[in-house]
């Protein structure tokens, strides 16, 4: 019996759908969940849906190069192939034994996915596919191929060709079609296209050479070179139009060997270790950049806390303003973009929806203060693992030549989620301390997803991951490059092996080299998420330096802090001070202006020596006591308030020194009284002026006291972290998918039962039309003899499906019945029910 004649051998993809089992469908709706939006009606929907252009194409981009290799051979090989031949175009002549050992599982994972269906006997790859892979003059193959014989010879006259056949020492035919065939049969014959080629001109080899490899095209003279004549006489190089010939791709096999592919790759490029520490030395580096990472972010939002930088119309921020935000963190502009979008990411700044807008911390920025620092850390990478917004595209152009800002629109890269967990996994499966080379992380990442690589002008995907690795170290995710302990637990991986990778299987029972078997972390749920995140936390913990309660005090007005200081006292030290130098010890230094800003916050001279003394370990130097006490004697001397602002003073003999002093021309000073001066300008303004003359005034309520100017912190309202963008549908769960399932093969057993010949459309798909009598009449007889039907039904929201029913029950305008295709009792109106048609007697 022929494999047509087969009942297994399916005769399209729908019937190859039809003979998989749930976990096999499964498989391809979550390899493919684009295929399940919305729910097929039937497998014949689901079949057509997979072979849909927009479909097929993003199912190719994420094949490996191994597998995508693969379908471009079966695109190039006769439809339908056969296992033997695929394996020949793939492994070659040689039969290269890693390609054969390989070669089932990418078949396998083609099949998967529906894109190749049927026997090894006939493997068929989906039309879609075959027209996306096969070579043509718009669209050449990166196999190098060219067409068949059959193809370049399509709009040849028949006499030509003749001369052709002849030429090449094949016997004449009596029709076009049998020479092709003969001069395709000589070309795939191994023997006598050796011994063609053997009276070949060496110089027509040459030509030959130049174009077995790709591309198969070359150009032509009206009067070709002897060289050429010998080629074209014999069909070895065909003419495709006027100045062009091509090297037929039967021509093209014998020279390659059967090779489609220069190059097969059955084993993915390894991850090479470029440096290895010890495992102590990089938890310990990962968790001092952690804690830098924290300080960081903290400096951040404190520089913003009464309101940061204004947004743009646009959207984003400023390139001036991303400019101040480096300054003061001291970092590139690029890495402080990245703490702007993570912050960002995390839901710790927004914008404050004011008139005026501006960006500013959000409430959930308290609460994120109040936690451990461990826990701190985890809530930042937490947000960065799945962010999809892209800090290195800052400072580029969008597609509209517009210059891309932080915190501004399109920054989204719906691939940036997957790469950098991949990265990350990559890095998981190096022993503990290794440190890979970024080139063969790049290497690897480029034979896992090549196609969407080679479709784009610059390599996006590359980029991704080289911003994945240089965040990882920034956040202390890695240490030197190498993944941490705290880090493998944020994957939720398992602990790194004691050898290389490529030494010990690390999947489960297939054939496949070791380096073949794919090593992704798989990417948690919600809750998986945040079990390992805690338990990265919790090993982070303890590698994170204890804040301190003290300062070491300087006889050169510095404080010297050996380490993080608690909360209380570094606010504090922050008032009093400025930070000279930060490091493994931040140096803060004493100035007229950091203690008049304290004294401006309340502070009273006893307050700033009590404080000195209780948190330093060394003595108070005396140069600090005497900066303390000469502002302090000077500070509130003068009194500003509003009257446009005065100044009023109890010694008119400093009045007289500011009225003489020429810096205050500018302030419209002039003297009410012996002890009060009138000023032009505001009360800041006023302010200002005289501090930079030299003096300490202090601010004056309406009653006459002196106001306290603490820095308030200025809140957004409450806000939501920026939702990542996904890339195409989500993968549907295990109750969405078991729903899905079991629609589609209840809509699949409805259009594929059986009916009795006259009863039911013609047309396939089509539901039954009945009248309404007609339908009550047999849905009645059908209760008493039990059979069941076939029915169209139009539910509330004007839905139409068929379905198999047993009535039950008919009464009151409603038909109880048994859904087969349900699985459960419903109950149906009768006027929603197009029409009724009975089943065939031998219907299952």
């Amino acid at each position: 019996m022929s494999t047509e004649d087969r009942p297994s051998a399916p005769r399209s993809l729908a019937e190859a759908l039809r003979g998989r089992d749930d976990v096999s469908l499964g498989a391809l709706l979550r390899s493919r969940p684009d295929l399940i939006t919305p729910v097929p009606t039937d497998l014949t929907q689901l079949a057509t849906r997979a072979g849909t252009r927009a479909s097929v194409v993003r199912a190719l981009e994420r094949l490996d190069r191994f597998t995508l290799q693969t379908a471009q051979a079966l695109a190039v090989a006769a439809d339908p192939a056969t296992y033997d031949e695929l394996l020949g175009l793939m492994a070659g002549d040689d039969a290269d034994p890693a390609v054969a050992q390989a070669l089932p599982h990418a078949v396998g994972v083609l099949r998967e996915q529906a894109l190749v269906w049927g026997g090894d006997d006939r493997l068929r790859l989906v039309r879609t596919a075959r027209e996306l892979l096969a070579p043509s003059p718009q669209h050449p193959s990166p196999t190098g191929l060219g067409p068949t014989v059959q193809e370049a010879t399509a709009g040849m006259s028949p006499g030509r060709i003749q001369e052709i056949v002849t030429a090449a020492g094949l016997p004449s035919t009596h029709d076009s079609v049998s020479a092709v065939t003969s001069l395709t049969g000589l070309f795939t014959d191994r023997r006598r296209m050796a011994a063609l080629l053997a009276e070949a001109p060496a110089d027509s080899l040459e030509v030959l050479e130049r174009l077995v490899w790709g591309p198969p095209y070359g150009q032509v003279t009206a009067d070709p070179a002897p060289r050429l004549r010998w080629l074209l006489d014999r069909g070895l190089l065909l003419p495709t139009a006027p100045g062009t010939v091509v090297l037929p791709r039967e021509v093209a096999l014998h020279l390659r060997r059967g090779l489609a592919h220069r190059t097969p790759e059955p084993v993915p490029p390894a991850v090479e270790a470029a440096a290895v520490h010890r495992p102590q030395v990089v938890d310990s580096t990962a968790a001092g950049q952690a804690y830098t990472a924290l300080a960081t972010v903290e400096e951040l939002l404190k520089d913003w806390d009464e309101g940061g930088p204004a947004v743009l119309r646009a959207g984003g921020l400023s390139v001036r303003d991303l400019k101040r935000t480096a300054v003061a963190l001291d970092v590139p502009e690029p890495v402080a973009a990245f703490w702007v979008e993570l912050a960002y990411a995390a839901g710790l700044i927004a914008s404050d929806g004011e008139a005026d807008e501006r960006y500013a911390a959000t409430p959930a920025y308290d609460e994120w203060l109040e936690l451990p620092a461990a826990e701190r850390w985890s809530r930042l990478v937490t947000a960065w693992l799945p962010a999809t917004r892209t800090a290195g595209l800052v400072g580029g152009r969008d597609a509209k030549d517009r210059t891309l800002s932080a915190l501004g629109p399109g920054l989204d890269r719906s691939a940036a989620p997957e790469v950098r967990h991949r990265v990350l996994a990559l890095l998981a499966g190096l022993p503990e301390g290794a440190a890979p080379a970024a080139e063969s992380v790049l290497a690897r990442l480029r034979w896992e997803r090549p196609l969407r690589g080679a479709q784009r002008e610059d390599d996006l995907r590359g980029r991704l991951a080289e911003w994945a690795l240089s965040e990882a170290e920034l956040l202390g995710v890695t240490g030197r490059g190498a993944l941490s302990a705290h880090g493998r637990a944020l994957l939720g991986a398992p602990a790194a092996p004691a050898k290389s990778p490529e030494a010990e299987p690390s999947g489960p029972g297939d054939k496949l080299p070791v380096h073949h078997r794919p090593t992704h972390v798989p990417t948690l749920s919600a809750t998986e998420q945040a079990v390992a995140s805690a338990a990265a936390a919790r090993l982070l913990m303890p590698l994170l330096p204890e804040p301190l309660d003290h300062v070491l005090l300087q006889a050169d007005l510095t404080a010297v802090a050996p380490g993080p200081l608690r909360r209380p006292l570094a606010d504090m030290l922050g008032v009093l001070a400025d930070v000279e130098s930060k490091g493994g010890a931040t140096v803060y230094r004493f100035t007229p202006g950091s203690v008049r800003r304290a004294l401006d916050a309340g502070r009273s001279a006893s307050d700033l020596h009590a404080f000195l003394a209780a948190h330093s370990r060394t003595p108070v130097p005396q140069p600090l006591t005497y900066l303390i006490d000469d502002v302090a004697r000077r500070h509130g001397h003068l009194r500003v308030g509003a009257a446009s602002a005065y100044v009023r003073c109890d010694d008119d003999a400093v009045l007289n020194e500011i009225l003489a002093d020429k810096r205050a021309g500018a302030l419209g000073l002039r003297r009410l009284a012996p002890t009060v001066l009138a000023a032009q300008t505001d009360p800041a303004g006023l302010l200002e002026g005289l501090r930079a003359m030299g003096f300490a005034p202090a601010a004056e309520s309406a009653e006459g006291d002196v106001m306290i100017t603490r820095a308030h912190a200025h809140r957004t309202p409450p806000r939501t972290a920026p939702e990542p963008v996904p890339e195409g549908p989500p993968v549907p769960d295990d109750t969405l998918l078991a729903a899905a399932l079991r629609a589609v093969r209840a809509g699949d057993l409805a259009s594929t039962t059986p009916r009795k010949p006259g009863t039911a459309p013609e047309v396939n798909g089509e539901l039954p039309r009945t009248g309404s009598a007609e339908t009550l009449a047999t849905m009645q007889a059908a209760v008493l003899t039990g059979e069941a039907l076939w029915i169209g039904y139009v539910n509330a929201e004007g839905a139409a499906s068929q379905r198999v029913i047993a009535p039950i029950r008919v009464e009151g305008g409603f038909v109880t019945a048994y859904d087969h295709t349900a699985d459960e009792v419903r109950t149906y109106p009768l006027h929603r029910i197009t029409g009724v048609a009975e089943l065939a007697d031998d219907a299952g």
